[in-house]
């Protein structure tokens, strides 16, 4: 039987140079059609090449946000 995943909502800040490195990485697995794997908060996620990526921008007084998202449904 299958472990159920609790929830979970964190978000790491990263160097410059750590972000393009992830973002490199990322990006190769989506042009080939691959899963990516990252670690964040000491739990290895693994992104399978059918998510669904998006992009979203926020707005409130001046404050401006940009998220990159990758959505999937665990089957």
């Amino acid at each position: 039987m299958p472990t159920k995943k609790r929830a979970r909502d964190i978000e790491r800040s990263y160097t410059a140079k750590q972000f393009v490195s992830k973002l490199r990485r990322l990006a190769d697995c989506i042009e080939n059609d691959k899963r990516f794997a990252i670690q964040v908060g000491g739990e290895r996620i693994y992104v399978p090449s059918h998510a669904v990526i998006s992009v979203e921008h926020e707005r409130e007084g001046k404050a401006e946000e940009v998220e990159f998202q990758i959505r999937w449904t665990n089957k």
